[in-house]
């Protein structure tokens, strides 16, 4: 399935990252700027319950570790469902977010707009650097597509 259209617009790479709170899988609120000083991959997908998310979670979790910059997952999945897949999947180097209650990454311009998903999210990473500024984005160009983890993990190692 190509990616569907977005409902908005992706911020530019070299602009400031646009606000973003999620509450996390603990149901505890929190915010992209509370990583300030940290370099961040922010990947944002539709959900875990489905199988190329579940692993493009698994696969940041597992080569995140000693990567030194923190890895970000936001989707449209409850705070329940995402901390039983986490406990299900050993999930400790992501830090799972869902945009339930914010809806903050419509202005990230990720929000699918039509369709069969429409109301999710679609498969977008992002790296953000230790000052809030986008440096690296990439669109899958297939929904079902993993990311560029390379790409992703190399332009993060390029700003620690």
């Amino acid at each position: 399935m190509p990616q569907p259209a977005f409902a908005g617009q992706l911020p530019a790479v070299g602009s400031p990252a646009p606000q973003l709170r999620y509450v996390k899988n603990d149901r505890t609120e929190a915010k992209l700027s509370d990583h300030l000083g940290s370099v961040v991959v922010v990947i944002m997908f539709p959900s875990v319950d489905t199988g190329v998310c579940a692993t493009e979670t698994r696969t940041f979790n597992q080569r995140a570790t000693g990567l030194g910059a923190k890895v970000l997952s936001i989707s449209a999945d409850l705070p329940f469902a995402l901390n039983r897949f986490c406990a299900a999947e050993g999930i400790a180097n992501v830090e799972t977010g869902s945009d339930f209650r914010y809806r903050d990454a419509d202005a990230w311009g990720t929000r699918i707009a039509d369709g069969p998903m429409a109301g999710v999210l679609g498969r977008v990473t992002f790296v953000v650097d230790k000052a809030g500024v986008v440096r690296y984005c990439e669109v899958t160009p297939e929904l079902g597509s993993e990311p560029g983890y390379d790409a992703a993990l190399n332009a993060a190692k390029g700003l620690l």
